[in-house]
């Protein structure tokens, strides 16, 4: 191999090496800017290295620079001949590859996400078949410290009896000064009561977006039964309307999931 040819490797390394990082940065760039969650945690974790690829990139160019000042010294007997069409086609393939990244991107963000869903739904259907008695207790709702507490202990045995549902909230409807609210309880509200003090509704208001109002409002007020999933930059939640002898609430189970399902 002589000095041209080791040149002429060296440039399509380097160029290969700062294209590689290029669509790196461009990848990382796109799951934090949208959330998107795609690969598993041990490769979402390796984007935070990619803070050393602007160095990186820097270098690379540098080298570049020199590697294509060797070309110019090597070549200067021997001009070649260049394909200005070969190297258009070469460019637009390069540039088409971004798409192609962000639709990957996407697509596995959004099977992600369905995966999840169908999870989720399934598993809460079973903690709550499998609780019946339990959830059944759920439903008589009347604001009183008996009721705060029982529902803190049953919520803890349904957020223990799957690892998808770290966080569960029991949602009802009721009124603070004629003006309807709607109140969530946990099994962490327990520890806030004291035995002096008479709970508050104002402590336990829920607070919604206007569509999970809108969602809510259709649950307590228009008898739909429909189950709610939503999933935001690796938020998973599921509103799960439960009715028992014309009664209604509505069980909200959550997850949060920095990383996503692809990769080993």
């Amino acid at each position: 191999m002589n000095a041209k040819q080791i040149v002429k490797l060296s440039n399509i390394i380097g160029i290969v090496a700062i294209l590689l990082l290029v669509y790196w940065v461009f990848t990382f760039i796109m799951i934090q800017v949208f959330g998107l969650k795609v690969f598993r945690e041990n490769m979402t974790e390796t984007f935070y290295l990619s803070v050393l690829g602007i160095l990186a990139l820097m270098t690379g160019s540098l080298i570049v620079n020199l590697m294509f000042n060797l070309t110019r010294i090597a070549e200067r007997h021997n001009q070649d001949t260049l394909n200005t069409k070969s190297n258009k086609i070469r460019f637009i393939a390069l540039l088409l590859i971004f798409p192609l990244i962000a639709i990957i991107l996407f697509g596995g963000d959004y099977l992600t996400s369905s995966r999840k869903e169908k999870l989720l739904v399934a598993s809460a259907k079973s903690i709550i078949e499998t609780n019946k008695a339990n959830s059944d207790k759920l439903v008589n709702y009347t604001f009183s410290e008996n009721y705060i507490k029982e529902t803190a202990s049953i919520l803890e045995i349904l957020s223990g009896t799957d690892k998808n549902f770290p966080n569960v909230t029991v949602i009802v409807k009721d009124s603070i000064k004629v003006s309807p609210v709607y109140l969530g309880f946990n099994e962490y509200f327990r520890e806030n009561l004291k035995d002096t003090i008479k709970p508050q509704k104002a402590e336990y208001l829920y607070k919604t977006t206007q569509e999970e109002r809108q969602y809510l409002n259709t649950v307590f007020e228009k008898n739909n039964d429909e189950i709610r999933y939503s999933s935001h930059d690796g938020n998973y939640e599921l509103f799960y309307p439960y009715k028992k002898n014309g009664k209604t609430i509505v069980i909200y189970f959550s997850e949060q999931q920095r990383y996503g399902k692809l990769g080993r």
